[in-house]
């Protein structure tokens, strides 16, 4: 056994509980430590492909020999939280499935079997790497035992470096620990004693027991009592610091040997953890390991079939005319749509089998978009994609428009699994089917050596095609009896996949963006930082880095600024946070605020708005997503506009320069007024919302009126404004904590603002209550329209994962409903825009807003139909209010 290296796996993986949030599997049982765990067991692997190896666990009751000697060794650790405790126990299984040896041994804590180890093992002649950062471990450390740090670039720490990092050599670590002791596990140490004064007498006396043999020689008065007075304390703590490396281990070396992972179990463990990205490495190691082995990969009955000569084509063609359904996939030179040019086309009717014609190849880029236009603009033929609406703009750039599309597999996988982001092809197909897809970046590279499409050997691309379209096809087959079984197949045929062919025509037509004028605002804005820079450095008294959060700490240091809030390794927090706090003090963090504010506005939007305008067109295509937002909503991309500020002058003069391309024309906004709170008043039928919303009260001074016992008409603006915090945090499931943060008030008087509300609107109150037990009983929220968001964290034992459960299963019901009502009127007004043929054009929705372009002379009908189809378009129990406002550039909206 040359080499050996001993996994801290305890400290692994409470590291990566603290460090990974939110991780959960499809039941909503946490996975972020085990996560953690797998992915620094896998660096190790890859990192030394080690031979010998033992992952180390803390046994069961494991404080007990130290808390018989010290009652309060760890006392003050809180218990291990239960979502943590059965992570524990599945990164055994983990190890289990591996091959990786691992050790858990009764009332035995991991550093005392780690010790135990690496004593027995040096004496075999073995190197032994304790894989940790665990400073305890230091006193192990020799010419044959070094600590191996993997979260800090794989770092070997010897005896020169323990040297260099704690002063002093690791046959003196256990004493210098004894003199600082350790609180992380509640060692008393001597108090005052720090980690430079230990080390210093150290190597002045030359051990603890020379230390407090001789106290006269302590110059220090205070140092020199606190030793004459605390010195068992020191003799205590350095028994509880002490490894014992006398535990019983495994003595065959055998034992420690690295055996052959189980790949299927591996495999379903990882598939049952949601772990995609493990999956698929697995997979790929896997294949690897078999081309290596000179193992024949397995026979597949596969037939891609490669289309580049007029006979197959004209076949093929026939074919496909003859099909109702068919799968088609384009593969393109760039992300974006517009942009893209085209290298070829995949087809596919059934799976297992795909063909691919190219554009580049012998058939030319003429003949194939001539074959290709008639059976793409068949309306009797459905044709079907996964995100065909990239595929759908491709084709429009060659004058084809697809006549009938009757699927998206990324639209249905959305609608059946809106909690997750994982809705790629790739993704899809290694989690339904097994399959691992050839990465797109096997094929054009990346960084500054990729390709694209057209450069890369055609049979590649034709294989690569194929996949797509194989595989699209069965996922189409499988969520298509899903949608059925799920009852969610009138919410997908006739709203998403219709809203596609929607968003596409937004997409194309853009919005057209004044370059001169923001060139113009540009001046003023890195102006007015350009002031602000001076002012803060003026407040400073020195010029330094503003972006800086180091430089600034020193500055806030100098001038005796002292944070509210601190990072986890003890340094003053800069954010955003806590800068508003300060600036009721100091002037110096208001500024601050000013310009990071503005300089982001110049970076974000200001410089890189211009460089999103397409040349040919002059006007900026974003790309609107319909699978991203859990709740329904639409977001939005390259660039998001539905993200400019409104509230702050700068973000208002940036809309200005968001206008009509044309003279004689303007924008219409039309935006649902209180649409969120109006879904509550329907759902929860409160009859002091009903009534206010029935007789057109403003909600907020409403509120107001009824939490404050005020009379309507004496609500102060700050009260309105208190009122509207509560109506919208009980929207977003705020608690008194939140509220008391955004009003700047303490959190008794928050939670009795928010006892108020809820005494005035009980059935709000009830219906909350109703959202969090069905979603309990369901595991799902679900909209007016049946649109459903899997909660499974709303049984967790993870509080805060299970808090924040409860605040989705009564949001969503509210901002899914509100989404696709919106998404409804979307699909009337294209409908309507179409049949009258209108000039005008929807370019953009922003959550609860319209914008159109429009001819003036259409603004006075179109004002009236806009409106009227907004409000028709779902009956509630109180009336839709829609605000409409014309305008000649989006500030004026």
């Amino acid at each position: 056994m040359d080499k050996l290296y001993v996994l801290d796996a305890s400290s692994y993986l409470y590291s990566s509980y603290f460090a990974i949030r939110n991780m959960t599997n499809s039941k909503g049982e946490s996975t972020n430590a085990l996560f953690g765990f797998i992915r620094s067991v896998l660096k190790i692997y890859k990192d030394f492909q080690p031979a010998h190896i033992v992952s180390v666990f803390d046994g069961p009751r494991n404080s007990k020999k130290r808390t018989e000697i010290y009652a309060q060794y760890k006392a003050h650790r809180q218990v291990t939280p239960p979502d943590l405790r059965y992570q524990i126990e599945r990164a055994q299984s983990f190890c289990e499935l591996m091959g990786l040896p691992f050790l858990s041994i009764p009332e035995v804590e991991a550093d005392d079997t780690m010790g135990s180890i690496a004593v027995w093992a040096k004496k075999h002649g073995t190197s032994v790497y304790l894989c940790s950062s665990d400073k305890d471990l230091c006193q192990l450390v020799d010419d044959k035992v070094s600590l191996l740090n993997t979260h800090k670039d794989n770092l070997i720490i010897g005896p020169k470096e323990v040297q260099e990092i704690h002063g002093i050599p690791p046959n003196l670590m256990i004493d210098y620990l004894a003199i600082t002791g350790d609180a992380s596990d509640n060692v008393p140490g001597l108090p005052g004693f720090g980690p430079k004064t230990a080390a210093k007498l150290l190597h002045q006396f030359g051990s603890l027991d020379n230390i407090l043999s001789n106290p006269s020689a302590i110059t220090e008065t205070k140092k020199r009592e606190t030793v004459l007075q605390q010195g068992d304390q020191a003799r205590l703590s350095r028994t509880l610091v002490t490894i014992d490396i006398g535990v019983e281990i495994p003595l065959d070396q055998s034992f420690y040997e690295l055996r052959a992972p189980s790949y299927v179990k591996l495999k379903e463990f990882y598939a049952s953890m949601n772990f995609n990205s493990l999956l698929r490495e697995l997979e790929l190691e896997h294949q690897k390991v078999d081309q290596i082995a000179g193992r024949a990969p397995e026979k597949t009955t596969e037939e891609y079939v490669l289309v580049d000569d007029e006979e197959s084509f004209e076949q093929l063609l026939k074919y496909l005319s003859q099909q109702k359904q068919i799968c088609f996939d384009t593969e393109t030179t760039d992300v974006q749509p517009i942009k893209a040019e085209l290298a070829g086309i995949g087809f596919g009717v059934e799976e297992g089998k795909a063909w691919y014609v190219p554009v580049n190849g012998n058939l030319g880029l003429q003949r194939v978009l001539e074959g290709v236009k008639p059976l793409f603009e068949n309306h009797r033929i459905g044709f079907y994609g996964h995100n065909v609406k990239y595929d759908y703009h491709v084709l429009e750039n060659y004058k084809i428009r697809v006549a009938n599309i009757c699927f998206d597999t990324i639209l249905a996988s959305y609608l059946l699994n809106s909690q997750s982001r994982q809705h790629s092809l790739d993704a899809l197909s290694l989690e339904n089917f097994g399959k691992v897809k050839i990465s797109i970046s096997e094929l054009i590279g990346k960084g500054k050596n990729i390709i694209t499409m057209c450069e890369v050997d055609i049979p590649k691309v034709c294989h690569y095609c194929c996949e797509d379209v194989d595989y699209t096809v069965r996922l189409k087959s499988l969520f298509e009896k899903q949608l059925n079984e799920r009852k969610l197949g009138k919410l997908y045929f006739d709203l998403e996949l219709p809203l596609v062919k929607v968003l596409a025509h937004m997409e194309r037509t853009g919005i057209f963006l004044d370059v001169p004028h923001l060139h113009e605002i540009s001046k003023e804005v890195t102006h007015q930082i350009f002031q602000l820079q001076n002012e803060i450095y003026e407040l400073a008294g020195v010029e330094f880095n503003l972006n800086s959060p180091k430089q600034l700490i020193a500055i806030f240091e100098k001038l005796g600024i002292k944070g509210v809030k601190k990072t986890p390794t003890g340094q003053m927090r800069t954010d955003s946070d806590v800068l508003e706090e300060l600036q009721k003090i100091f002037p110096i963090a208001g500024k601050l605020l000013e310009y990071r504010g503005l300089e982001k506005l110049r970076s974000t939007y200001i410089e890189s708005l211009p460089e999103d305008v397409n040349p040919k067109t002059h006007r900026i295509h974003c790309t609107f997503n319909q699978s991203v937002a859990a709740t329904g909503r639409l977001s939005c991309q390259d660039p998001n506009l539905q993200n400019i500020p409104v509230r702050s002058e700068v973000g208002r003069r940036i809309r200005e320069a968001f206008r009509p391309e044309k003279k004689g024309w303007s924008y219409l906004a039309a935006d649902y007024s209180q649409i969120e709170l109006r879904l509550l008043a329907h759902f929860s039928e409160d009859p002091n919302l009903l009534h206010a919303f029935d007789n057109n009260e403003d909600i907020h001074a409403y509120t107001a009126s009824l939490i404050f016992n005020t009379p309507l008409k004496e609500v102060t603006k700050e009260l309105r404004q208190q009122a509207k915090a509560v109506n919208f945090g009980v929207i977003y499931g705020q608690q008194a904590f939140g509220l008391s943060q955004e009003l700047g008030i303490d959190v008794k008087s928050a939670s009795v603002f928010i006892e108020m509300y809820f005494a005035r609107y009980s059935r709000v109150k009830e219906y909350v209550e109703y959202c969090k037990e069905k979603a309990r009983q369901t595991g799902k929220a679900v909209t007016m329209t049946g649109r459903e968001r899997a909660i499974p964290e709303i049984l967790s034992k993870n509080i805060n994962l299970r808090n924040a459960a409860e605040r989705l299963s009564m949001n969503t019901p509210l901002q899914g409903t509100a989404a696709d009502l919106i998404k409804m009127a979307m699909l009337k007004m294209d409908q309507y825009i179409q049949k009258h043929k209108k000039q005008c054009a929807m370019i953009l929705q922003i959550h609860d807003e319209l914008i159109f372009e429009i001819p003036d002379f259409e603004i006075l009908e179109m004002e009236h139909v806009v409106k009227q189809t907004m409000q028709d378009v779902m009956k509630l129990k109180i009336p839709l209010v829609v605000d409409i406002i014309v305008g000649k550039n989006w500030k004026e909206c």
